[in-house]
């Protein structure tokens, strides 16, 4: 049977919205539309209109298929580089509820409605149809995957893993942690969820109605099914990326119909990893069809190098940015050196030498963190030193590839894949090693 779903779409003092047509509002009692205010009052929430402030407050859509409530000012891609506010607009009921001396505005909604808008934030809902009906399955496998662990009380409670804090290394790894109030939130520490905004074509309802109830399964289990944006020709082991557990179907592929020898090399060892970044080998996601990157791409990153991608590091910069994100004093950068690299030739540890502080970090979200504003692409990268004035470099010139930890499914990569004419089931299969589609439940 179909599940319902609690999205947190927006935590803030005060939630500005109006309600199209009648809402039910369960605790007061009362029918309301229109221009509303809720906002977190003396540990309770306070509501445009009455007097009496409540605990919580659920509002019910009169007629669930025409009423939608538009919430205002709806943060997006917070902390990453396209942070802005959005107006969005919701089906189903709304909850408020408080934490942290703020107020959550709560959708809920069934599992299939939720998937429609999901798919279409994700990426645009005029992608094609295969490639939408494979994340539809991949979104729903990882939401029920969540709610799941939730149910039997294994929820993650904090965001950072401390691996090893010795005194010179600091390996550490980022994931969603469960939150308390609900199941998932709308923007991309879970996934990205913008209501009917997004939804703008049928084919992304066509997508989620004609794959309904079906996941991804493996050994019985559901999967915790992941993806990035490019995985540079080759994806990365689950292990690598987050905690130290194996999952087959999170595992190495070569993305592409066959495997050149530089991609069935170990990556794990440098050479090997060197000849494979530093030359663009066919893949799937290695694509500049402008037509297939709009598909995946926000209109100001359609012209970014994304499969193989140069950054420059100088050292007048590298220094203040890697105490800024980092807190710790390495002094002159002397070098940037790999330790340890994954099935992808990802740097899993990379060694900070300065003049001051050397340190060996990790995973790869620590090491794409630290060394940049906001992430650098990806830490599959090469490291080669620029000019040295009395033995310290001036620069750092990284030549990486892909864009993103390079687990599961590769967005860019699927696009092609759909565009060349696979089906969504084929997709699956290439980027889910082993892993089975399943329906999981019935309309």
């Amino acid at each position: 049977m179909e599940s319902i779903v609690n999205i947190g779409i927006l935590h803030s003092q005060k939630i500005h919205f109006q309600l199209n047509e009648n809402y039910y509002f369960k605790e007061g009692n009362k029918k309301i539309a229109g221009i509303l205010d809720v906002q977190f009052y003396k540990g309770e929430i306070k509501i445009s209109g009455f007097e009496k402030t409540f605990s919580e407050i659920t509002l019910i859509p009169e007629i669930y298929k025409t009423a939608t409530a538009e919430i205002f000012d709806v943060v997006i891609g917070i902390n990453f580089h396209w942070q802005q506010k959005q107006n969005q607009r919701f089906r189903g009921k709304l909850i408020f509820k408080t934490e942290d001396e703020k107020v959550w505005v709560i959708n809920h909604i069934p599992v299939e409605e939720y998937l429609k808008s999901v798919i279409s934030s994700e990426m645009k809902a005029t992608s094609d149809l295969e490639l939408l009906k494979a994340h539809a399955v991949i979104s729903r496998s990882w939401l029920l995957a969540q709610i799941e662990r939730r149910l039997k009380g294994k929820q993650k409670t904090k965001t950072e893993f401390i691996v090893s804090n010795a005194e010179n290394e600091l390996i550490k790894w980022y994931d969603n942690h469960d939150h308390k109030l609900f199941d998932v939130c709308a923007d991309d520490h879970c996934q990205r969820y913008q209501g009917v905004t997004q939804i703008s074509t049928l084919k992304s309802i066509d997508a989620v109605a004609s794959t309904y109830g079906e996941v991804l399964m493996y050994a019985g289990e559901l999967c915790d099914a992941r993806f990035s944006k490019s995985c540079g020709g080759v994806s990365e082991n689950f292990e690598y990326a987050w905690e130290n557990t194996h999952f087959p179907y999170l595992s190495k592929i070569i993305d592409n119909q066959t495997e050149s020898e530089f991609a069935k090399a170990d990556l794990k060892i440098e050479e090997n990893a060197k000849n494979w970044i530093l030359n663009a080998h066919a893949a799937f996601c290695n694509t500049k069809d402008k037509q297939v990157l709009e598909q995946i791409l926000n209109d100001y990153d359609l012209d970014t190098e994304f499969y193989r991608w140069t950054v420059v590091l100088k050292q007048e910069n590298l220094s203040a940015l890697i105490l800024k994100k980092s807190g710790i004093n390495f002094g002159e950068i002397l070098s940037l050196t790999p330790i340890e690299r994954g099935e992808s030739g990802r740097i899993v540890k990379l060694e900070i030498k300065g003049n001051k502080k050397t340190l060996t970090i990790g995973k790869e979200l620590e090491i794409r963190r630290i060394l940049s504003e906001s992430h650098l692409f990806s830490s599959a990268f090469m490291v080669e030193e620029g000019e040295k004035i009395n033995n310290i470099p001036q620069s750092f010139t990284l030549k990486g590839a892909g864009w993103g930890h390079g687990v599961g499914l590769c967005q860019i990569g699927a696009a092609v894949m759909a565009n060349n004419g696979y089906n969504y089931l084929q997709i699956l299969k290439h980027y889910f090693n082993g892993a089975e589609i399943v329906k999981k439940y019935e309309k």
